[in-house]
């Protein structure tokens, strides 16, 4: 698969999750701000970015986030970087963390 589809495949799964306050996609709502990928390592790097510098509800999105594109094909690992929260270091490792 192109990277281009494998970027197209990673939006349309976040996509899917939705803000839990707003209840819209975080794609729709503009979170998503970067998708990077490794094709070789089978790795996917996602930026998001809050509405608000104090939201809670971004570390349960990256979360989720993380997981549904772990799920897909072509991905083994994702990690996600929370940019622009008061917590972002904090949610960022607690998200990457590997069990």
């Amino acid at each position: 698969m192109a990277e281009s589809e494998i970027r197209q495949t990673i939006q349309d799964k976040l996509a899917l999750i939705a803000d839990p306050h707003m209840g819209i996609s975080i794609v729709e709502m503009g979170l998503v701000r970067e998708i990077d990928i490794d094709e070789a390592n089978k790795k996917a790097d996602i930026t998001l970015s809050p509405t608000n510098p104090g939201c809670m509800s971004i570390a349960n999105i990256a979360m989720a986030a993380r997981l549904e594109v772990e799920k897909l094909d072509g991905i083994d690992k994702a990690e996600i970087k929370v940019i622009d929260h008061m917590m972002a270091d904090t949610i960022n490792e607690m998200v990457n963390k590997d069990e």
